[in-house]
């Protein structure tokens, strides 16, 4: 039993060291993505643990909803970033012009 212990023991701190070295390149879009899914997916375990549940369906769903979050808001730090704004423009609304009555006259 304490060979296959410290077997599992090796092969789980060469996948640690595996997944640790290959983040090194990830552009900063894919790490708060990676980041975010990470957080995600142990907030939904212990969700699940607490609560009493589906523990890898509370993991999965807490993975994607934190990789998700990740994603938007890199969208939203780019966007706040360069001074664009994608409310208006890229949706089409523009508010409608504002009419100053201050002489009292009805235009109808």
């Amino acid at each position: 039993m304490g060979r296959t212990t410290s077997f599992a023991r090796a092969a789980l701190i060469a996948a640690g060291v595996l997944a640790l070295t290959a983040c090194s390149n990830l552009d900063d879009t894919q790490q708060k993505v990676l980041s975010g899914g990470a957080a995600g997916a142990a907030i939904g375990t212990v969700g699940v643990l607490v609560t009493g549940g589906c523990v890898p369906c509370g993991t999965v769903i807490g993975g994607a909803v934190g990789a998700g979050t990740g994603y938007l808001l890199d969208k939203m730090d780019k966007n706040t970033k360069t001074g664009s704004s994608s409310s208006s423009s890229s949706s089409g609304y523009a508010p409608p012009p504002s009419s100053d009555n201050s002489s009292g006259s009805n235009a109808y």
